[in-house]
């Protein structure tokens, strides 16, 4: 399976984070072009891949991910506003072929990103 696929944590409760809107974007070459945005289900993932495998090539992306919504919403158990508000996060796909799993683990003071599996 190729194409892009994400998920977010949140590791403050330790459980998926749903309703994170998530913009993803392509570079053109000269900008970065919105391709569409997404929200994450209760189990903290999209319900379809960011990028189907046939639409995959070679190319910069850019996942922004509005993780400070997410910490400023009710029963968030913040007791001050978030640090962070969107983290960008621009990666290359060098080989179309393969999947491409960006995953974010948040809090509203840190975050993390790998690529998976």
């Amino acid at each position: 399976m190729a194409g892009i696929s994400t998920h977010v944590l949140d590791s403050a409760s330790g459980r998926p984070a749903a309703g994170v809107r998530i913009d993803f974007s392509a570079f053109d070459g000269t900008t970065w072009k919105l391709v569409k945005t997404i929200t994450t289900n209760k189990d903290g993932r999209t319900d379809a891949p960011v990028l189907a495998p046939a639409d995959a090539k070679v190319g910069q992306y850019e996942l922004l991910f509005h993780v400070g919504d997410y910490f400023q919403r009710p029963g968030a158990n913040q007791s001050e506003a978030p640090f962070l508000d969107t983290v960008p996060v621009r990666f290359s796909i060098f080989d179309a072929k393969q999947h491409y799993h960006v995953p974010m683990l948040c809090s509203g003071w840190s975050c993390s990103t790998y690529r998976g599996s």
